[in-house]
């Protein structure tokens, strides 16, 4: 399902785009017995459930009309939050200079969890920790979230 979020993201991208708003990431996902299209938008000073609404009515059409999901499924189109969490690779170059807490597949240096501040945000991502500094390919990082994040 993961390439069907993939395909809606390039489709709804200029339209969104259109509103004033930047694509931060499309996700489809189970939860119980329905499936959503969780559509996340972002802008410098946060999102409003206007904006919310606009890129809703904007993009609704366009996904009918192209029909990339043959499932039933809710639309919501919403923020990334505060802690927002980190899943394509620009994400990590827009928060260089950041806190950011990254959850592993497996252990590195005996830990799974790391907190630190982003000093590269290219492969392979540099996280200044309390240990130093180290180093983390994409493939990983299982989870990433900013901490203290400040629109």
């Amino acid at each position: 399902m993961a390439n069907a979020a993939e395909r809606v993201f390039d489709l709804i991208r200029p339209t969104v785009e259109e509103q004033g708003v930047t694509l931060w990431d499309v996700r489809f996902l189970k939860e119980g017995a329905s499936w959503y299209l969780r559509v996340f938008i972002d802008k410098p000073g946060g999102v409003s459930i206007d904006d919310c609404t606009n890129v809703s009515h904007a993009i609704d059409p366009l996904i009918d009309e192209a029909d990339p999901i043959e499932l039933s499924y809710y639309l919501e189109v919403c923020s990334p939050g505060i802690e927002r969490e980190l899943t394509r690779p620009q994400h990590y170059e827009q928060f260089v200079g950041k806190k950011v807490r990254l959850r592993l597949y497996q252990a590195l240096d005996g830990a799974k969890e790391w907190t630190g501040i982003i000093r590269s945000g290219t492969e392979p991502i540099l996280l200044e920790t309390e240990k130093g500094e180290i180093s983390f390919t994409f493939k990983q990082i299982a989870k990433a979230n900013v901490c203290d994040f400040e629109n």
